[in-house]
């Protein structure tokens, strides 16, 4: 199990390598606005993803005089969010398969 910012970074690399802020732009897109990453805690995770093995740099490049750094996947990356979301489907199945069979739905 990992945490939702964590599974969000993930998930918003398997569309290929991004930089700093288009992971946190694609994380606030894709969790609908329910995972806001500052700067500093982004890197902190990327730093931490990347010493897991889960994700690696892509490549850098200078924009305005500053290295820009791409991350993407890695398998054991693209493994564990696919994992995780298959988890979370089959906990959503065992709830919903109960409320939907209950008095609600009589």
């Amino acid at each position: 199990m990992v945490s939702e910012s964590t599974y969000f970074i993930l998930a918003c690399l398997l569309d290929g390598p991004l930089h700093g802020h288009g992971i946190i732009k694609q994380t606030l897109e894709l969790s609908e606005n329910r995972v806001r990453l500052p700067v500093g805690t982004l890197y902190g995770a990327l730093d931490r993803l990347a010493a897991n093995g889960l994700i690696a740099v892509d490549r850098e490049e200078i924009v305005n005089d500053r290295p820009r750094r791409y991350f993407r996947l890695t398998d054991e990356g693209e493994s564990l969010v696919t994992a995780e979301a298959l988890r979370m489907r089959r906990t959503a199945q065992i709830v919903t398969g109960r409320t939907m069979h209950g008095p609600a739905f009589s």
